[in-house]
């Protein structure tokens, strides 16, 4: 596959950026989105030009760190997939492909298509967590009843490897899809409920002193997400939230 890139290239947060054109030729169709970004790296340092930086990290799909906006799209075309994981099978021979970092205010661009994304972490400190007693007289977790269907939403909640696709999508890049996911899966869960109140109350302060917007119900953060976690949990937190504020 011969294919034209249009990359987003920015030598740091506070120098101007713009759409610079490559050529990849000889693109297999078996490799990674990643592996055909390493060929054109390893094209542009052969020639002595500096590589365009993108993070990534396990590229199995977990760690969440591949985040790119492939032509209009976070992740790229294909569903429930990270970067990592989509192949340029997806592409045809002579495509365009625009590339370019995930855009939000939150999200401020450190090179080319790195971005900052510690916003996530500062809303995980401020409550993400469950505080336990670990000087050994902690309860084994197989002695605590939980029902089968709030440990399966738990699951799924927890499932959110906090990649930003969620913001990316979002026209007011709204962290709501993510902040919900880490709320539902400590509220679903007795070990959670002691410090539910000051967790929803805490990372939604969090989430907004971070400048995300608000969320709008369009559904694309629902649709981009590669774990496809649901809305519902935004409606969970949203009642978490309530019942945080008036009791």
């Amino acid at each position: 596959m011969n294919l034209t890139l249009k990359i987003w290239r920015q030598k740091g947060p506070q120098d101007k950026g713009q759409m610079v054109e490559y050529k990849v030729t000889d693109i297999s169709e078996h490799m990674s989105f990643l592996e055909m970004m390493d060929v054109l790296n390893e094209s542009l340092v052969a020639k002595d030009e500096v590589p365009i930086a993108f993070d990534h990290d396990c590229r199995e799909g977990i760690c969440g760190m591949c985040s790119l906006h492939i032509n209009g799209e976070p992740h790229g075309p294909d569903r429930g997939i990270t970067t990592c994981q989509l192949h340029m099978r997806t592409f045809k021979d002579g495509d365009t492909i625009y590339i370019e970092p995930w855009r939000a205010k939150a999200f401020p661009v450190i090179k080319d298509l790195v971005v900052d994304r510690m916003a996530f972490e500062r809303i995980q400190q401020a409550g993400g967590y469950i505080s336990v007693n670990t000087s050994g007289n902690t309860q084994d977790a197989n002695a605590i009843p939980i029902s089968k269907y709030n440990a399966d939403l738990s699951m799924d909640a927890a499932a959110c490897i906090g990649c930003g696709a969620c913001v990316a999508s979002c026209k007011n890049s709204s962290a709501m899809l993510f902040v919900a996911a880490k709320v539902s899966q400590f509220a679903l869960l007795p070990q959670g409920k002691v410090e539910a109140k000051d967790r929803v109350l805490n990372m939604v302060a969090q989430m907004d002193l971070e400048g995300f917007g608000n969320c709008t119900n369009t559904g694309a953060c629902e649709v981009e997400c590669p774990k496809s976690i649901s809305l519902e949990n935004i409606a969970r937190m949203n009642r978490e939230y309530l019942k945080a504020s008036i009791i």
